[in-house]
């Protein structure tokens, strides 16, 4: 691993009683339940958090609290009336529902989510060093393949527990985005 490229660390958020029961949790904001640190001693040139408690709180039980910027466009997918439900649950309905070629009716679609996430990529792009981000599982899906600059649907192969660290960088040089690490829990 070259050290002269920045590296972007994605943490998903930690766990929620509705991650548990397997609910879709968009823009509803539940508490997080007990966790663990994970990134004690790392430092970072810039750090982002998604608004909603379960990444804030998460950034605060990581100890970066201090100094992280709110970044409204780090929400999770809007899932509209799918809000709550269980994937089980929409498919009885939509038995070949996919969120990363469907959307979410009265929700995002998969092109307004893929444009939040190229937004923040040319963001973090600007920046030179490391950051941190801390953001939702269907969001950094969608955020680590279109850094790959593949098409959104393609996070639907990206499995993200909760409380899981990745890792986006670069092999060699910037113009080769690469994903150093993916879904390291350590539970």
């Amino acid at each position: 691993m070259n050290s002269q490229v920045p590296l972007i660390y994605l943490v998903r958020h930690g766990e929620t009683a509705w991650t548990i029961s397997g609910q879709h949790t968009g823009l509803t904001d539940l508490p997080l339940t007990p966790l663990g640190e994970r990134l004690k001693g790392l430092s970072f040139d810039a750090v982002f958090a998604s608004p909603l408690q379960r990444a804030l709180r998460t950034c605060e039980l990581a100890g970066f609290g201090t100094g992280v910027q709110i970044d409204r466009d780090l929400v999770e997918w809007d899932y509209g009336v799918y809000e709550g439900k269980t994937t089980d649950e929409i498919r009885r309905e939509r038995p070949c529902w996919d969120l990363f070629l469907d959307g979410c009716p009265h929700g995002e679609s998969v092109s307004t989510v893929s444009t939040r996430a190229d937004g923040v990529i040319r963001r973090l792009r600007g920046i030179n060093g490391s950051t941190l981000l801390f953001s939702s599982g269907h969001f950094l899906r969608v955020l680590a393949v279109r850094w790959l600059g593949l098409h959104a649907a393609a996070g639907r192969y990206l499995l993200l527990g909760t409380g899981a660290l990745s890792i986006l960088g670069y092999e060699h040089d910037l113009q080769n985005p690469v994903i150093h690490l993916w879904n390291d829990r350590y539970r």
